[in-house]
């Protein structure tokens, strides 16, 4: 299991320092305890001075695996120059014996011969058959020396029966001893413990290590995030990261005793060009990360976003055809992400074909594949089924006829099989067979389209089209955005993964998965005229990004061409294209205007133009919007849309709805009353008397029974100011909702109280009552893990509140006090843009005011409107990520809309200053 080890680095000269480290000794009198601390700052210097030449270095050459490479090599040498002075000068053996033995080795990561900057020194102390009080001070000596040079060390003391037994009961410390490495000692001790390890410990459990190595691999992307397109991915244990290249090296090493490589080749696990992908995407992932270490100054794993700018100038990217530098760098880090799983997936499956590791069980599979089905497979297709995965028939397959590039995954689809290694590679070898002739193929087109708009899996079936290479390769314009990441806090993953997804949230919506939080999408599915509209639509409705020109009308260029190569006909392409132009408008207008004023509802109607198109567009929002990332769906937002909905579509069926308003509003009302049965009726009815019509439509009913007993609460203890909140941790937002009497600065006292307790506002629904009280919620990004802690910190907020509203506290002062930590959204630059407009409403002049958010913006914007003289009516508070889209519906303190040219300006300068 030996690798012949590289000479030293030229970090420095060991010899040179063991003549200085015995001077410093032999200037103190010889005396080991008098001379530690010299012995300390010395090795100092030199930690410090070889940390300096291998960031040189590696700013110089990129090299990060060289830079890995030299910092475990000037680890080798700074551990044997700490052990021959400890047991020359400090611990001599006086009775030199066969149990004064030791042998100093490395293992884990420092085994594979890779240090990153802030990596973990692992190191066992390998003695003979026992402790001794030599062995325990020469250990302890080495230890207490590394740890004063800053390093963070695991350690153990063991002799080579207690390896033995532990690596048989610990598949932990099976794996760290694979990559032992003798540093200094005793070589006969060593040897022997390779030669036990090899005999006793991997002989004959091969299987049983694979299961388990993948089993753990498993689990780590479970808890890392399954995607391995997240945009802040974590380098060393996210899907598709170092850890993931580790994983292979540990089976190959476990399997042939080498590295990926030459022997994994020859068995027929990996090709010579799959080896060189591994050694690739091994040296670009050791890059990212020495730079991350060197550039954060700790063991930093996560490439962030205020980290990425910076890595991404290192590596020498540049701004290119639409996409920024930190783009481009990212796109490459995903490509290179999908390698590494390209990689994994082949030696899964190569390992099942040698009966080396366990089969998986599909989910999802209803039955095994029947004898009689396997020879129908063969009989009928260029297929074939090899234990249970489906392979081609023969090498020439694809070339025969390259149809069957499209037809193979619909035949993975038909049988729920998994891929078989031979024919992933064989379509690797294919793609040049995917050219014009087949992209216009109206056969190809067909399955295609059969595929993306069936019923059984199309997001997995899409999926693997991608990880193949040939989604890209049939749809050139998809290929475009593959791997291709949004320097931005709102998108979570990449473009492919997530237009993958949202074709995979369209499906849970028919299939009812999804009732509970969209049940009105899940009832108009049902009743579409023309689904595979929506799916194409919902495939397509991001592919123009990354271009100059706005991605929605890239877009909808593109699905103008592409959807009757697909076979669809012109009026269907009209609809995916207006789909497309148009699937972020019920969004925003849902969001950022007041749906309780006619124009908005008349203006979005003008633009819907028929009902069938507004459900269309309401299920694709809905899939879109769940399908950018956990957190970004809430009920907040599902409830605005539902409310478009419903004051939109009697306008475009001319009245005629089945559920015309009052009757939503009566049905609210009705099941506030079944929901609290237990309540004096004339309670409830002073409640829903409270309201005006649109509290109905606008506000989901849970915050309204939430609201309900919050006015009861207060109306019993005879407070004119109550608050409430609840909390969710799975999508990350606290809630307050605050009940207190109107006034105009109300807003912005809210808003400073929540800046002043370093609370995020990421949404709020602001609503008057008749009887002039204001009850408004709040959407406050969480910040604590448990529930009980981030109770705490709501409370603390309503108290602020509380004490603001009766003179008890001052917010500027409560401002001043905080020291806000810095925010990540210091990383993204939001081009500040004030928009005064007054079209958009008949009796309200709308200021939407969009810049890069941050702690107390609201508050800020929401006092200079009330300094301009101006009465908000209405506030519609989103986030996207880093930026911040606030609209308000204002008049002057006459009621009259904001004319004046002159005034717009001011307003305008004024709120420009603050962004």
């Amino acid at each position: 299991m030996d690798t012949p080890r590289l000479p030293p680095a030229p970090y420095f000269d060991p010899q040179e320092l063991r003549q200085t480290l015995t001077g410093l000794l032999q200037e103190r009198g010889g005396d080991p305890a008098e001379a530690r601390p010299a012995i300390v700052e010395r090795l100092k210097t030199l930690v410090k001075a070889a940390r300096g030449t291998a960031r040189l270095q590696l700013e110089a050459d990129g090299n990060g695996r060289r830079c890995a490479r030299g910092l475990a090599r000037f680890q080798d040498e700074l551990v044997r120059l700490i052990y021959d002075y400890t047991v020359a000068h400090v611990y001599r053996a006086t009775n030199p014996s066969d149990a004064e033995r030791m042998a100093v080795v490395a293992t884990g990561g420092y085994g594979r011969e890779l240090l990153a900057p802030g990596s973990d020194i692992d190191l066992l102390f390998l003695l003979p058959y026992k402790q001794t009080p030599w062995g325990e001070s020469v250990a302890e000596y080495i230890l207490y020396v590394l740890w004063d040079l800053g390093f963070k060390v695991g350690h153990a003391t063991r002799t080579v029966d207690q390896c033995v037994k532990l690596a048989l009961q610990d598949t932990t410390i099976r794996t760290s001893l694979l990559d032992m490495w003798l540093i200094h000692g005793d070589a006969e001790l060593y040897a022997e413990l390779e030669r036990r390890f090899r005999d006793d410990v991997i002989k004959g459990s091969e299987r049983a290590f694979v299961d388990a190595k993948l089993a753990e691999r498993s689990e780590r992307h479970r808890r890392a995030g399954e995607s391995r397109y997240k945009v802040e991915p974590n380098i060393k244990d996210g899907k598709g990261g170092l850890r993931d290249l580790h994983t292979l090296h540990w089976l190959s090493k476990y399997l042939t005793g080498h590295d990926v490589g030459p022997k994994t080749v020859a068995m027929g696990i990996f090709t010579n060009e799959e080896a060189a992908t591994f050694r690739k995407c091994e040296n670009f992932l050791w890059t990212v990360r020495c730079f991350l270490h060197f550039y954060t100054g700790r063991p930093e794993e996560l490439l962030s976003f205020d980290i990425q700018p910076m890595l991404a100038e290192r590596l020498g990217y540049r701004d290119k055809g639409g996409l920024r530098a930190v783009e481009r760098f990212m796109k490459h880090y995903f490509l290179v992400a999908k390698q590494v799983g390209d990689l994994t997936t082949i030696l899964c499956a190569a390992l099942e074909m040698q009966q080396l590791k366990s089969t998986p069980v599909l989910e999802g599979l209803l039955s095994p594949l029947t004898w009689k089905m396997r020879r129908q497979i063969r009989d009928t297709t260029d297929f074939r089924i090899d234990n249970g995965r489906l392979n081609i028939a023969d090498k020439d397959t694809f070339k025969r006829d390259p149809l069957n590039l499209i037809r193979f995954f619909a035949q993975a689809e038909n049988t729920s099989a998994f891929l078989h290694p031979n024919a992933i590679r064989q379509l690797r070898r294919s793609y040049r067979l995917i050219d014009d002739t087949l992209r216009n193929d109206p056969e190809a087109n067909r399955i295609f389209l059969s595929l993306l708009t069936g019923r059984v899996n199309p997001e997995a079936t899409l999926r693997r089209m991608n990880e193949t290479g040939v989604l890209g390769r049939f749809i050139p314009e998809f290929g475009h955005v593959v791997a291709m990441m949004q320097f931005n806090m709102y998108h979570h993953y990449t473009v492919d993964e997530h237009l993958i997804r949202t074709v995979g949230m369209l499906t849970d919506i028919e299939r009812g998965k999804s009732s509970d939080e969209l049940p009105l999408s899940t009832e108009l599915i049902k009743t579409i005229q023309n689904r595979r509209v929506l799916y194409v639509a919902a495939f397509l409705h991001d592919i123009g990004k990354g271009r100059v020109e706005d991605h929605s009308l890239v877009g909808a260029e593109i699905a103008r061409t592409l959807c009757p190569r697909l076979g669809l006909s012109a009026a269907e392409t009209d609809t995916v294209v207006w789909l497309i132009e148009q699937h972020l408008t019920m969004s925003n207008i849902a969001q950022s205007r007041d749906i309780s004023d006619p124009k908005t509802v008349r203006d979005f109607a003008d633009i819907v133009q028929s009902p069938e198109r507004l459900k269309l567009l309401l299920i694709l929002t809905s899939a879109d919007i769940r399908a950018v990332g956990p957190g970004v769906w809430n009920g907040w937002k599902g409830q605005l849309l539902r409310t478009l909905y419903h004051e939109t579509e009697p306008v475009l069926s001319g009245g005629h709805t089945k559920i015309p308003r009052s009757q939503i509003v009566a049905d609210a009302q009705a099941e506030l009353r079944t929901a609290l049965s237990d309540w004096n009726p004339a309670a409830i009815d002073r409640f829903i008397d409270r309201h005006y019509p649109d509290y109905w439509m606008r506000t989901e009913p849970r915050r309204q029974i939430d609201h309900a007993r919050l006015l009861d609460r207060a109306e019993r203890e005879g407070k004119k100011f109550a608050t409430d909140h609840v909390t969710d941790a799975f999508s990350a937002i606290t809630e307050l909702t605050v009940f207190a009497p109107n006034h105009p600065r109300l807003l912005s006292q809210f808003a400073g109280a929540c800046a002043a307790n370093g609370a995020n506002i990421v949404g709020a629904h602001v609503t008057t009552t008749r009887d002039g009280f204001a009850l408004d919620t709040f959407l406050l990004a969480r910040e604590l893990d448990e529930d009980d802690d981030e109770h705490r910190r709501a409370e603390r907020v309503a108290d602020t509140i509380g004490r603001v509203l009766r003179g008890e506290a001052w917010i500027p002062t409560l401002l001043e006090q905080r020291r806000p930590a810095p925010p990540r959204v210091e990383a993204f630059t939001v081009e500040p843009e004030v928009i005064i407009n007054n079209s958009l409403s008949d009796a309200f002049t709308v200021i939407e005011v969009t810049g890069r958010d941050r702690t107390g913006l609201l508050y800020e914007l929401t006092t200079a409107l009330s300094d301009l003289s101006l009465d908000i009516t209405s506030a519609h508070i989103t986030t996207f990520g880093e930026k911040a889209v606030d609209v308000f519906y204002v008049t002057d303190l006459t009621n009259k809309k904001i004319d004046s040219e002159t005034r717009q300006k001011s307003i305008r300068e004024r709120l420009t200053e603050i962004l």
